[in-house]
C-alpha cells in the first residue's frame, strides 16, 4: 500500500550544515512506550536522519512499542538514514489488522473466552485469560520487518561485528517474578542486578520484541527462557538506566508524553462518572509515560550535584548529557479525530469502553494503529524535531 509521507529529504527544510559523520561514540538512544504513539518517535528519527544520515548509535534501548523501533535500528544493515526510511514505510502502512485480529469471529472468541474464564472461576488452564486480542498478526509482521531467521534478529549480530553497534537492549516485565528484566545483546557488556530490575545477556529474537510490547491484559504474555513476560513499561521504574548501564554518557530519550500546562492539567477530560476508557488511560499513562519524566528529573538533579563536586569527590560517577524529546501536542486528543476509521467491530467494542465519552482518549491512542493517525504522529515528530534543531545539533556534535 502506498503512503503519502514525502521522501526523507523533501518533507521539511534540512538542518543547516548537515553532518555526514558517524556522531559521538558515547551516544545512547532511549525509546519509551506508548503503543501506536511510537510512530511519533519515527518522525523525530526522520528529522535527525536528515541532519545525520550516517549517524551511528552505539547504544540503543527500547521498551514496549519503542522496542520495535529499537530492534529495527539495531538490526538494519544500511545507513541510519536508510534504516529510518524503511522504518517510516513500515509504520506508514501499518493497520490494526497487522497488530491483532479484528474480525468478528476472532474478537468474539476472545471476548467469550474471557467471560467463560470469569464464569468458571478459572478451574482449568483453558479458561485462563491470556489477552483480549490475538496478536499473531504482529508476530508475522515483525518477523518479516526484522528479517528474522528462525526467530533470531540476525542483523543485530551483523552490526555488532561491524563495530557500529555496541549493544541493543529490550526491557520486559516478568509476570513470574515481578521483576523488570532487560535483555541485552552486545559486546563486552556486563550484567547488572538490583532487587526489582536486572539484565540478561542473550541473542535477541522476535519473542523478546513481542514480550516487551505486550500491553498488559490486552495483549497475551510471551514465554521466554524462564517464564512469562509482558510489557516492559510495567516494572521499569528507571527507563534511562539500561542505556547508562550499557555505557552511554550522552542519552537522547524520545518520550511520547505531552507535557501539559497547569491549565490543561486542571481541565476535566470527562463529565460525570469516568468510563473504563478514561480509567485505563490514566493507568496506562502512569505505567508507560510518566516514569521517563521522573527518571529524567532525577538524572538532571544528580548531574547538577556532580557538577558542584571535584572529580575526586564523585565516587567514580560523572555527569550524563541528557536530552528528552516529547510531543508539542496532546497525542491522546489527536487520536479522537481518527477513531471513526477503526474497523467496525473493534470500534464498537472500544466505544463500549467509553472512548467517545472522554476528550482525551489516551487508551485509544495506544491501540490506534491506523495509517492516517500514524502518519499524523510521524509528521508531528518531524515538526517538533525541526523546532529543536539547534539543540539537537549541539547535542549530537562530535566528542566533547
Amino acid at each position: 500500500m502506498a503512503h503519502d509521507l514525502a521522501p526523507l529529504d523533501t518533507r521539511i527544510t534540512p538542518f543547516a550544515n548537515a553532518s555526514t559523520g558517524p556522531g559521538p561514540s558515547d551516544l545512547g538512544v532511549v525509546m519509551g512506550g506508548g503503543g501506536a504513539r511510537a510512530a511519533y518517535q519515527v518522525g523525530f528519527l526522520r528529522a535527525i536522519a536528515r541532519r545525520y544520515p550516517n549517524l551511528e548509535i552505539p547504544y540503543i534501548t527500547g521498551v514496549s512499542a519503542g522496542a520495535i523501533n529499537a530492534a529495527h535500528l539495531g538490526a538494519h544493515h544500511g545507513s541510519f538514514r536508510q534504516a529510518v526510511e524503511e522504518l517510516t514505510r513500515l509504520w506508514a502502512d501499518l493497520h490494526v489488522e497487522n497488530v491483532f485480529r479484528t474480525d468478528s469471529m476472532s474478537l468474539g472468541r476472545q471476548v467469550f473466552g474471557t467471560l467463560r474464564g470469569l464464569a468458571s472461576g478459572g478451574h482449568t488452564e483453558s479458561d485462563q485469560l491470556r489477552g483480549l486480542v490475538d496478536t499473531e498478526p504482529l508476530r508475522g509482521f515483525l518477523s518479516e520487518a526484522l528479517h528474522t531467521v528462525r526467530g533470531e534478529i540476525t542483523g543485530v549480530n551483523y552490526n555488532l561485528a561491524r563495530g557500529r553497534l555496541k549493544a541493543l537492549a529490550l526491557s520486559t516485565s516478568s509476570y513470574t517474578t515481578g521483576q523488570s528484566v532487560t535483555w541485552v545483546q552486545g559486546k563486552g557488556i556486563g550484567e547488572w542486578e538490583r532487587p526489582t530490575r536486572r539484565s540478561r545477556n542473550t541473542t535477541l529474537t522476535v519473542d523478546h520484541v513481542m514480550a516487551s510490547a505486550a500491553l498488559p491484559l490486552f495483549f497475551p504474555a510471551v514465554a521466554l527462557s524462564d517464564g512469562w513476560y509482558g510489557d516492559g513499561g510495567i516494572r521499569l521504574t528507571a527507563p534511562l538506566s539500561p542505556a547508562l548501564h550499557l555505557g552511554a554518557r550522552r542519552v537522547l530519550a524520545i518520550s511520547t508524553r505531552y507535557a501539559r500546562s497547569v491549565e490543561e492539567a486542571d481541565r476535566p477530560a470527562v463529565h460525570g462518572y469516568p468510563p473504563p476508557a478514561q480509567i485505563l488511560g490514566v493507568l496506562m499513562n502512569a505505567i508507560f509515560l510518566d516514569l521517563m519524566d521522573q527518571d529524567a528529573m532525577r538524572l538532571e538533579r544528580l548531574n547538577r550535584l556532580l557538577e558542584r563536586l571535584k572529580p575526586s569527590e564523585r565516587l567514580g560517577m560523572r555527569p550524563v548529557k541528557l536530552m528528552v524529546l516529547r510531543p508539542s501536542v496532546d497525542l491522546g486528543r489527536l487520536a479522537g479525530r481518527y477513531e471513526p476509521r477503526l474497523p467496525r467491530v473493534f470500534r464498537f467494542l472500544t466505544r463500549g469502553l467509553g472512548t467517545r465519552a472522554t476528550e482525551s482518549p489516551d487508551f485509544l491512542s495506544l491501540i490506534l494503529f491506523q495509517p492516517d493517525y500514524l502518519r499524523a504522529l510521524m509528521e508531528t515528530g518531524e515538526r517538533d524535531a525541526e523546532m529543536r534543531a539547534d539543540e539537537l545539533d549541539a547535542f549530537l556534535a562530535e566528542e566533547d
